[in-house]
Protein backbone atom coordinates (compact mmCIF):
# COMPACT_ATOMS: atom_id res chain seq x y z
CA UNK A 1 0.00 0.00 0.00
CA UNK A 2 1.34 3.50 -0.94
CA UNK A 3 0.37 6.08 1.27
CA UNK A 4 0.75 10.02 -0.52
CA UNK A 5 1.84 12.98 1.12
CA UNK A 6 -0.81 14.81 2.17
CA UNK A 7 -3.30 11.67 2.17
CA UNK A 8 -5.29 11.76 5.14
CA UNK A 9 -7.84 10.38 7.80
CA UNK A 10 -10.41 11.29 10.57
CA UNK A 11 -11.65 9.33 13.38
CA UNK A 12 -14.37 11.55 15.53
CA UNK A 13 -15.81 10.05 19.01
CA UNK A 14 -17.90 11.80 21.35
CA UNK A 15 -15.89 10.96 24.21
CA UNK A 16 -18.46 10.09 27.17
CA UNK A 17 -18.28 9.28 30.91
CA UNK A 18 -18.42 6.17 31.23
CA UNK A 19 -15.71 6.01 28.45
CA UNK A 20 -13.97 8.57 31.14
CA UNK A 21 -14.66 5.88 34.33
CA UNK A 22 -12.90 3.13 32.45
CA UNK A 23 -9.84 5.51 31.57
CA UNK A 24 -9.70 6.46 34.98
CA UNK A 25 -9.60 2.87 36.26
CA UNK A 26 -6.97 2.23 33.52
CA UNK A 27 -4.76 5.03 34.72
CA UNK A 28 -5.09 5.22 38.53
CA UNK A 29 -5.52 9.24 37.39
CA UNK A 30 -7.67 10.55 40.13
CA UNK A 31 -6.84 14.28 39.58
CA UNK A 32 -10.19 16.34 40.17
CA UNK A 33 -10.36 17.80 36.95
CA UNK A 34 -11.15 14.38 35.81
CA UNK A 35 -12.98 12.41 38.32
CA UNK A 36 -15.07 15.06 39.69
CA UNK A 37 -17.40 17.38 37.65
CA UNK A 38 -18.29 19.89 40.96
CA UNK A 39 -13.81 20.58 41.10
CA UNK A 40 -14.00 20.43 37.39
CA UNK A 41 -16.58 23.05 36.89
CA UNK A 42 -15.09 25.31 39.88
CA UNK A 43 -11.64 25.35 37.65
CA UNK A 44 -13.66 26.74 34.82
CA UNK A 45 -14.51 23.81 32.73
CA UNK A 46 -17.75 23.01 31.08
CA UNK A 47 -17.43 19.43 32.54
CA UNK A 48 -14.83 17.00 33.36
CA UNK A 49 -11.76 16.65 31.61
CA UNK A 50 -11.02 13.93 29.23
CA UNK A 51 -7.82 12.23 30.04
CA UNK A 52 -5.08 13.43 27.30
CA UNK A 53 -3.95 9.82 26.87
CA UNK A 54 -7.38 8.94 26.32
CA UNK A 55 -8.05 11.76 23.59
CA UNK A 56 -4.38 11.60 21.73
CA UNK A 57 -5.97 7.25 21.85
CA UNK A 58 -7.83 8.49 18.82
CA UNK A 59 -5.35 9.45 16.71
CA UNK A 60 -3.75 6.02 16.73
CA UNK A 61 -6.88 5.02 15.01
CA UNK A 62 -6.23 7.64 12.60
CA UNK A 63 -3.36 6.29 12.29
CA UNK A 64 -4.04 3.11 11.17
CA UNK A 65 -6.67 3.39 8.95
CA UNK A 66 -4.00 5.70 7.32
CA UNK A 67 -1.27 3.26 7.07
CA UNK A 68 -2.69 0.29 7.71
CA UNK A 69 -1.68 -3.33 9.21
CA UNK A 70 2.10 -2.93 7.64
CA UNK A 71 2.56 -0.04 10.28
CA UNK A 72 2.94 0.61 14.07
CA UNK A 73 3.01 3.91 15.77
CA UNK A 74 7.48 4.33 16.78
CA UNK A 75 6.80 7.69 18.67
CA UNK A 76 4.29 10.01 19.05
CA UNK A 77 3.90 13.95 20.77
CA UNK A 78 0.70 16.14 21.00
CA UNK A 79 0.33 19.59 22.06
CA UNK A 80 -2.99 19.83 24.07
CA UNK A 81 -4.15 24.14 23.43
CA UNK A 82 -6.98 23.72 25.83
CA UNK A 83 -9.14 21.36 27.55
CA UNK A 84 -10.73 18.73 25.80
CA UNK A 85 -14.06 17.43 28.18
CA UNK A 86 -16.28 15.18 28.30
CA UNK A 87 -19.14 15.13 26.15
CA UNK A 88 -17.36 17.29 23.24
CA UNK A 89 -16.70 15.13 19.57
CA UNK A 90 -12.75 15.23 19.01
CA UNK A 91 -12.38 14.73 15.27
CA UNK A 92 -8.57 13.05 15.18
CA UNK A 93 -7.08 13.77 12.01
CA UNK A 94 -3.71 11.98 11.02
CA UNK A 95 -2.48 13.47 7.78
CA UNK A 96 0.96 11.99 5.91
CA UNK A 97 4.18 13.75 5.49
CA UNK A 98 5.46 11.59 3.48
CA UNK A 99 7.96 8.97 3.94
CA UNK A 100 11.14 9.24 6.11
CA UNK A 101 13.34 6.56 5.05
CA UNK A 102 11.58 3.27 6.03
CA UNK A 103 9.14 4.95 8.11
CA UNK A 104 5.91 7.10 8.00
CA UNK A 105 6.01 11.08 9.36
CA UNK A 106 1.77 11.85 10.29
CA UNK A 107 0.80 15.71 11.27
CA UNK A 108 -1.69 15.45 13.46
CA UNK A 109 -4.56 17.74 14.57
CA UNK A 110 -7.79 17.63 16.66
CA UNK A 111 -10.19 19.60 16.63
CA UNK A 112 -13.66 20.51 18.24
CA UNK A 113 -16.44 22.37 16.47
CA UNK A 114 -13.90 23.97 13.95
CA UNK A 115 -11.42 25.03 16.55
CA UNK A 116 -8.08 22.86 16.88
CA UNK A 117 -7.50 21.85 19.90
CA UNK A 118 -4.76 19.39 19.73
CA UNK A 119 -1.34 19.06 17.35
CA UNK A 120 1.43 16.71 17.26
CA UNK A 121 3.19 14.36 15.63
CA UNK A 122 3.90 10.59 15.04
CA UNK A 123 6.09 8.29 13.10
CA UNK A 124 5.34 5.22 11.87
CA UNK A 125 7.45 2.42 11.88
CA UNK A 126 7.19 -0.84 9.41
CA UNK A 127 5.90 -3.43 11.43
CA UNK A 128 8.24 -6.65 12.35
CA UNK A 129 7.42 -9.87 10.89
Amino acid sequence: MTIERGQSVTFRKTLTVAEQGFFTGISGNLGAAHVDRVKARAMGLPDMAVFELAAGALFSTALSRLAGPDYRIGAISFSFHRAVTVGETLAATATSGGPEGKSLICHLAGEIDGQTVVTGEAVLVPRES
